[in-house]
C-alpha cells in the first residue's frame, strides 16, 4: 500500500506480521519500546511482530509512505529456522535493507509473480538477518516442530487449542515448542492463535456480520472480549473499521 498521513493519525496497536516501510516524503513518526522514533525520505521503518506501536506526522506537512505486512512465516522459510530478525528502534538507514525494500515495494500496485516475490523477499531477509540485534539462541531451535504448530493453529483457529494438543501435533515438549514459537514466529501460540481469530472476524465484518455474532463464531467469550482484542490489535474498534453500515 502507499498513503499519506496528514492531520491524523494511527492509534496504539500491534499485529503479529512485520510492518516494513519506506518513508517517501516528510517526518513518519512513532512511539516504540518506550521511545518516539523517526523515518525521513529514504529510510525504512521496521515493526516487529507483536510490538506495541503507533503512527503520526512528525511535522504539519504530514508524511507519505510505501509498505507491506510480511507474516513470519515467510521469513523463515528464507532463513531456515534461525531467530526471527529484530530491528533495534525499529527505523534503519541501512543501504542494503533500503535497497531490498525499494524492490520490495517498487511496483506495489501490480501483483508479484510468486519467484519474483520470493527473490525480493530473500534480499529483505537476509539483510534483516545481517543488521539483526536479537540475542542469538544458546539452545538449537526446532523448526520443524514449531511449523508444525503454527500450521495446526491456522487449519483449527475455530477450536479450542491447548499447549498439550501443540505438543502431540508437533511431537516437541510444550514449553520448548513454547519458547521455540516464539522464537521463530515473534509471537506465542495463543497470541498467533488470537490473530487468526481477528482476522477470520475481518472478513465476517466486511460480509456485514453483526459483532454479537462474529464473537460467538470467532471464539471470544463475548462481544466486549471481542471489541478489546480487536482494537488492541487494529487501533479502532470492529464498528469504526466496518464503517457505515
Amino acid at each position: 500500500m502507499e498513503a499519506h498521513l496528514l492531520g491524523c493519525q494511527f492509534a496504539p496497536h500491534r499485529h503479529d506480521t512485520y510492518a516494513v516501510a519506506l518513508t517517501l516524503q516528510g517526518v513518519q513518526s512513532f512511539d516504540y519500546r518506550g521511545s518516539e522514533r523517526h523515518s525521513q525520505p529514504g529510510g525504512v521503518v521496521v515493526i516487529h511482530p507483536d510490538e506495541r506501536h503507533d503512527g503520526r506526522p512528525g511535522t504539519c506537512d504530514g508524511f507519505r509512505y510505501r509498505g507491506i505486512h510480511i507474516e513470519p512465516g515467510r521469513i523463515q522459510r528464507m532463513l531456515g529456522g534461525r531467530e526471527l530478525p529484530f530491528i533495534a528502534g525499529g527505523t534503519s538507514t541501512d543501504p542494503h535493507l533500503i535497497r531490498a525494500v525499494r524492490v520490495l515495494l517498487a511496483d506495489y500496485q501490480r501483483p508479484l509473480g510468486e519467484l519474483e516475490f520470493d527473490d525480493a523477499l530473500y534480499d529483505l531477509s537476509t539483510a534483516l538477518n545481517a543488521l539483526s540485534t536479537q540475542r542469538r539462541q544458546l539452545k538449537p531451535l526446532d523448526y520443524c516442530s514449531a511449523e508444525l504448530a503454527r500450521e495446526f493453529l491456522v487449519a483449527h483457529w475455530d477450536k479450542d487449542v491447548t499447549l498439550a494438543c501443540l505438543e502431540q501435533v508437533s511431537g516437541r515438549d510444550r514449553w520448548k515448542l513454547s519458547r521455540d514459537f516464539r522464537a521463530l514466529f515473534g509471537t506465542s501460540p495463543y497470541r498467533y492463535l488470537l490473530m487468526r481469530r481477528l482476522e477470520q472476524a475481518r472478513n465476517m465484518l466486511a460480509s456485514n456480520q453483526a459483532p454479537a455474532d462474529i464473537a460467538v463464531a470467532c471464539r471470544f467469550a463475548d462481544q466486549s472480549h471481542f471489541i478489546r482484542h480487536f482494537r488492541n490489535a487494529f487501533g479502532m474498534t470492529p464498528g469504526k473499521w466496518a464503517g457505515p453500515a
